[in-house]
């Protein structure tokens, strides 16, 4: 073997090494020990978050999301609160909800027993790491590890919630708390979701009208959506940001929107959520006992634009690890979304083709997957 084919192939063996210590995500880094961001995390400069030195990423003082009041959305107060709810959701595609009826030690138990398995040694952890997205449970890092040019500055748990029984004993069994005090939050944060989309279907103007058949479309376009998202799909994701030595180089998720109806976040006390808002990137500031709901790419869609999903990405710190919690909710898996027929009409043409999980699926797949990529690719020309 010549100098120059041995040279090649020790440096192809070392970029291998590498590649396989980032695998093993940001928590294994830190872990090691580092001082510095690795080039496999910096971004390029225009898409940095600028976080203190302005330019077309930086973000502009915390932004107050609309708040909606749960508790009054259930009482007399119910109608005025609908009207908050329809402008948060076609001014910002972001509001926070509070007084939700979630119990305080089912938040803080999940945040704590979500802190306590990233603190698993990594050998525990990386049972549950595959490249399968169908998986029931998937231990990984950065946003789509398989595909992303340039790593982000996260690990993840991901949790198929839904049917239950077939997927719990997938979940991890350490910690030896986390499957009860997880399905507990999971049964939770669903039926949260199904009591506000009946407001949100309501802000829309359906009411009870989503519940019967309109027009003359087939059969499954305009039946019971409330009946098919009681049966939906529900995707938790749990997410770690651990400290960053050169926050200002890298980003803990990249701009992105949501693909299901709607996404309810918790998060701990930690400021990292950014949403893209009126051109410019604002921190959403954290509520105590509240969740951070968001628009999603398939009410988008059901909606035929008259809502629509919001870019928003995750800036991280050099002090303190952030950990959030994000429920997912659409239909089920199988199921088509498409526009609802009653908000077409000659002059809001239909604007979306159909979609379900498996095109998102084969799309995240086969590309990087980038800012509303996905969505636009849905859009009728």
């Amino acid at each position: 073997m010549s100098a120059a084919m041995g040279i090649t192939t020790e440096i192809k063996n070392e970029n291998d090494s590498l590649e396989s210590h980032y695998q093993k995500g940001v928590k294994h880094l830190c872990d090691n020990g580092i001082s510095k961001v690795p080039n496999k995390y910096v971004l390029p400069v225009s898409e940095r978050p600028s976080l203190n030195n302005g330019g077309p990423n930086a973000a502009e003082p915390n932004l107050k999301l609309p708040v909606i009041d749960f508790a009054e959305l259930q009482g007399s107060n119910r109608s005025q609160v609908l009207k908050s709810l329809t402008t948060a959701c076609k001014d910002y595609g972001f509001f926070q909800l509070v007084n939700h009826g979630i119990p305080g030690d089912s938040i803080s138990s999940m945040i704590e027993v979500c802190q306590r398995f990233f603190d698993l040694p990594m050998e525990e952890r990386a049972k549950y790491m595959t490249s399968d997205m169908y998986s029931p449970v998937r231990y990984g890092t950065s946003f789509n590890q398989t595909k992303d040019g340039v790593f982000c500055w996260r690990d993840f748990l991901k949790l198929i919630c839904h049917p239950l029984p077939d997927v719990l004993p997938h979940w991890p069994s350490s910690p030896v708390d986390f499957r009860q005090l997880a399905v507990t939050y999971s049964k939770e944060t669903k039926q949260l979701f199904l009591t506000l989309m009946e407001a949100i279907l309501e802000s829309l103007g359906l009411g009870e009208d989503a519940k019967k058949k309109t027009g003359e479309e087939e059969e499954d376009q305009d039946d019971d959506i409330v009946e098919k998202l009681q049966d939906g799909s529900q995707l938790m994701v749990v997410n770690c940001y651990p400290p960053c030595p050169e926050p200002e180089l890298t980003l803990g998720m990249p701009p992105h929107s949501d693909y299901g109806f709607l996404t309810l976040v918790l998060q701990d006390d930690i400021q990292g959520l950014q949403i893209l808002f009126q051109g410019k990137w604002v921190t959403v500031e954290p509520l105590a006992n509240s969740f951070v709901v968001n628009i999603g790419d398939h009410l988008e869609i059901f909606s035929n634009g008259r809502y629509k999903s919001v870019l928003h990405r995750v800036v991280v710190n050099s002090a303190k690890r952030r950990i959030s919690v994000a429920s997912l909710h659409s239909l089920p898996f199988a199921c088509m979304v498409k526009p609802d027929s009653r908000f077409i009409d000659e002059e809001n043409p239909r604007h979306y083709k159909d979609t379900n999980f498996a095109t998102f699926l084969d799309y995240v797949s086969s590309c990087e997957p980038k800012r509303k990529n996905f969505l636009e690719s849905r859009k009728l020309s």
